[in-house]
């Protein structure tokens, strides 16, 4: 015989109203930041008869009829009503469950603002003009005389109080709810500017049950071309307790991760989670995990917030949350025009914040993870290209004004790196500019035909001696140098040099000592190497015996060249760095730095 199956449960027409009217309720944007900590239950409860429901301001839980039925409209009003009293402030024992009068003003309040929001359908028979005038005053009116009848059912509790008062959640602490209310108040003004710029189809859309990080991440979708694409590219991940054991206070981006990382906890409004998503998505795009170089991360991490908030602002993007990084006098300047300003007082700038917190960068070095370097390079070549197609889209939508910097940033992206050895010519022909060919009798040129008895001036280059056209090379000769690397830098030097008319080089080779070679033929300098492999590098002898020496031009360039394992150098004149590409130099170069591979 063959078993029955397990009857199913009868519908619940009741329930199903309750649950119909509360997700109405939180579906509505004013009410999005206060539903996050409040809950429904039903069950047989002290709610007078005559009641609806009511709520416990210390933990949020809304204690429904269990036995009432009325239309998911009407359920979403009473919500609304609850969720007002808690936004208005009505939480207070001594403001409306204590004290007949004060409660009853704090629902004619509500009542008044719920005629004005039109929201849902009021089960209640209300007056059609409710007393008007602040509750303080309504309230003292009522105590020294009588409180209308009519006035006495404008609540959703029946004879009881529309808010009690519970035990607080330890592990929680106490709920603000009147901030949560201004939050949700931002989100419908915001929805209502949507709903009339077409973005959005009613205040109701089915896209406000979404968190405020995602309707944010939205918008930039639907309405901001510049950073639609770099915000698909991203994956924003909110988890509570990753954000906790990565210390994410806010919010922080993993660009070779692809992941922007949102603390769901942080309670910010729809418009300034868009800029807190601008602001990590333009980390990632321009590429500021990779352009820190040997500089301190922190810092340079500070820059490049104030270079980026300062954007948003000037922009326009979403509303800047309050104790972001954000001064008027770094404006048009670059991130690293700005640390280089920032560095010089680097003690108090380290005691400012970023997105998250003091002391700890919002660009995660790989989140703690393993990430394979191909992968990471394809990834920063998809953020860079998606940054330029948006700004193209932006630009050809006239979607308004950019920042000059920002454009000059990102057309900079859009154009592949220079290589090292083009950036080192350059650095030679600043140094050493071309000598110019002069006309001279001294020495005639061939007479013309035409006129054989006119002498003609001869094209000449002069001559100039090794103590004016030179520069000196500080050279680590340590073990840890790769000295194929180094054959390769050396005869790019070398053929600079001579290209630029530099006859000979001021040569000083270092390890744990330094070694004065004199003045080579620029074509000697590879040939004379030898990787000594005496230990620890010092490099600031080898500099002081170069700038010290009588035979050595004052005004002459020294070009360091070294892995980076070496002492912290004090330079008093023009110079550069050439190191092998990934090494970081353990100070902050004033001098430019090429990194040769």
């Amino acid at each position: 015989m063959a078993g029955r199956g397990r009857a199913k449960a009868p519908k619940n027409p009741a329930a199903e109203a309750v649950a119909a009217g509360w997700a109405l309720a939180c579906s509505h944007p004013m009410f999005a930041y206060i539903a996050d900590s409040m809950g429904i239950y039903r069950r047989p409860s002290n709610l007078p008869s005559d009641g609806w429901a009511r709520v416990d301001s210390a933990n949020g839980s809304v204690e429904v009829h269990p036995t009432r039925l009325a239309d998911p409209n009407e359920w979403a009003w009473v919500f609304a009503h609850l969720m007002l009293h808690l936004g208005f402030g009505h939480t207070h024992p001594l403001k409306s469950w204590v004290d007949v009068p004060a409660s009853i003003a704090s629902d004619v309040a509500v009542d008044r603002f719920q005629q004005t929001m039109k929201f849902g359908r009021s089960p209640l028979i209300l007056p059609v003009n409710l007393p008007s005038g602040r509750e303080e005053s309504l309230a003292e009116l009522w105590r020294s005389g009588t409180i209308p009848p009519e006035l006495f059912g404008c609540g959703v509790a029946g004879s009881a109080n529309c808010v009690t008062r519970g035990t607080v959640n330890s592990w929680r602490g106490e709920i603000d709810w009147e901030r949560r209310f201004a939050l949700g108040l931002t989100n419908a003004v915001a929805a209502a500017v949507d709903v009339a710029g077409g973005a959005r189809s009613s205040l109701l859309d089915p896209s406000a049950k979404l968190k405020p990080w995602d309707r944010a991440r939205k918008w930039f979708l639907s309405a901001y071309p510049l950073l639609g694409a770099t915000m698909a590219t991203l994956t924003i991940v909110a988890d509570a307790d990753l954000a906790r054991g990565w210390d994410i206070p806010i919010a922080a981006v993993d660009p070779t991760a692809g992941e922007l990382y949102v603390n769901p906890l942080a309670q910010y409004s729809e418009r300034e989670w868009r800029f807190i998503l601008a602001h990590e998505a333009l980390h990632a795009a321009l590429a500021h995990h990779a352009r820190a170089g040997g500089r301190d991360a922190y810092l340079f991490n500070l820059a490049t917030d104030f270079v980026i908030n300062g954007w948003l602002v000037e922009m326009g993007i979403g509303e800047m949350p309050d104790g972001l990084l954000f001064d008027p006098q770094f404006k048009g300047q670059s991130s690293e025009e700005v640390y280089d300003r920032i560095a010089t007082d680097a003690r108090r700038y380290r005691k400012l914040a970023t997105l998250r917190g003091r002391d700890k960068p919002d660009i995660l070095a790989n989140g703690g993870r393993v990430t394979s370097t191909g992968a990471g390079v394809d990834l920063d070549e998809l953020l860079r290209r998606s940054l330029g197609t948006g700004l193209d889209l932006h630009l050809s939508q006239g979607r308004g004004t950019l920042p000059a910097a920002l454009v000059s940033e990102i057309r900079a992206l859009a154009q592949p790196p220079l290589r090292w050895d083009v950036e080192l010519a350059r650095w030679f022909e600043e140094m050493f500019p071309a000598l110019e060919p002069t006309q001279t009798y001294s020495r005639p040129s061939r007479r013309q035909s035409a006129t054989p008895d006119i002498p003609r001036p001869g094209w000449f280059t002069p001559e100039v001696p090794v103590d004016v056209r030179t520069f000196g090379v500080v050279l680590d000769t340590s073990l840890s140098m790769n000295a194929t690397l180094l054959g390769k830098a050396l005869g790019a030097i070398a053929s600079y040099a001579r290209m630029h008319d530099v006859p000979a080089v001021r040569v000083v080779y270092c390890d744990a000592v330094a070694y004065d070679a004199g003045y080579l033929d620029v074509d000697d300098i590879a040939g004379r190497v030898q990787v000594r492999g005496r230990g620890g590098t010092i490099l600031q002898p080898g500099v002081d015996l170069i700038e010290r020496a009588e035979d050595f031009p004052p005004d002459g360039p020294i070009l360091v060249i070294t892995d980076g394992q070496c002492d912290v150098l004090r330079i008093r004149r023009s110079h550069a760095f050439l190191t092998p590409a990934g090494a970081t130099l353990p100070f902050r170069a004033k001098g430019p730095v090429f990194r040769f591979e």
